[in-house]
């Protein structure tokens, strides 16, 4: 298996909504679902999430409470509020775009104008 590839600068915060967008979870939950979600080809670092988070919290993105994990571990639970649930629908909009017009043009024949 080749090395992760790193994330693009953006998506973190598109991808953390995605995974908040299905229940509550701490950091360490949203890191497995990211890796698992891609098969371990994204590489995501504890630093950047946790920088993403506080980020998406001061902007009304997400909101976090205390709670207890299945290991009995005190952690901070993300939720995503109806701003973040809005910018979730808006970015994933653009980034399809995106990725469907560079697919576009990166698979096109030569020659054609």
């Amino acid at each position: 298996m080749s090395a992760p590839l790193p994330l693009v600068k953006g998506t973190l915060d598109l991808l953390v909504l995605k995974a908040l967008s299905w229940i509550p979870m701490h950091g360490f939950e949203i890191t497995e679902w990211v890796e698992a979600r891609s098969c371990g080809t994204l590489d995501v670092r504890d630093s950047a999430l946790y920088q993403a988070l506080h980020r998406m919290e001061e902007r009304g993105l997400v909101v976090a409470e205390w709670g207890v994990t299945e290991n009995n571990q005190r952690a901070r639970f993300y939720k995503l509020t109806k701003a973040g649930r809005a910018r979730l629908t808006a970015e994933t909009a653009q980034w399809v775009k995106y990725a469907t017009t560079l697919t576009s043009i990166l698979t096109s024949a030569p020659g054609i104008p």
